[in-house]
């Protein structure tokens, strides 16, 4: 039996994102959009003020995280899923088909998603640190910094073409480029990472991630 997709009240014309523009999750999902040449009504949710606990949002969806996307008559959440969804849809080709390389990709593209971002969210700061300072930039050098660097070497697996793996961006592309924008926020030094400075510069190119950065 196939799953049941919920139906939105947007309609199949329009499309929304429910999203924060400093939030990872959401900056890596319009990259997607842009990329699969999507027009999107952004609808913003303040993280900060507890918009995202609202009963309107916690109808969208129940975590009360970002981003949400209304596309094709449908509601999704949680980014990896939204963007495999698009990336299914659209043909955007951001992970290959042969399971080995989608499997060693999917690691790469999970060390930043899985594993730096989680620690670095917005609710487990403050309950880890109540938003004091230093206590809160500690708390995200101590996770970015060595994330960045296990990323780095692990790219050296792949031949940078000029992106994370190859010609054109791929989900790690996608996954890395909101993180480098939360390090350079909170001054995380990632000078010794000369295969993510290229991969940057590479991406900073694209109008696709340049239009979905959060200062856009």
């Amino acid at each position: 039996m196939k799953p049941e997709l919920k139906s939105t009240s947007a309609g199949t014309d329009q499309c929304i994102l429910y999203d924060y523009p400093k939030s990872s999750a959401s900056y890596r999902v319009r990259i997607a959009l842009n990329l699969a040449n999507i027009e999107y009504e952004r609808q913003a949710i303040n993280l900060l003020d507890g918009a995202n606990k609202s009963p309107d949002h916690l109808k969208r969806n129940p975590q009360g995280f970002v981003p949400v996307l209304d596309i094709d008559g449908h509601s999704f959440t949680q980014s990896l899923a939204i963007i495999e969804y698009l990336n299914t849809t659209r043909g955007l080709n951001l992970l290959p088909a042969v399971p080995k390389e989608r499997a060693l990709m999917l690691a790469l593209a999970h060390t930043i998603a899985m594993d730096i971002h989680p620690v670095c969210n917005l609710s487990v700061i403050r309950y880890a640190t109540g938003l004091r300072e230093p206590e809160r930039t500690d708390w995200m050098q101590n996770f970015i910094q060595p994330g960045l660097l296990a990323f780095e070497t692990q790219l050296a697996a792949f031949e940078q073409r000029p992106f994370c793996v190859g010609e054109h961006p791929t989900l790690p592309d996608l996954c890395l480029i909101p993180q480098l924008y939360n390090a350079q926020r909170w001054h995380v030094d990632y000078g010794d990472c000369p295969r993510i400075a290229a991969v940057e510069a590479a991406c900073r190119e694209l109008v696709a991630f340049s239009n979905a950065h959060p200062d856009k």
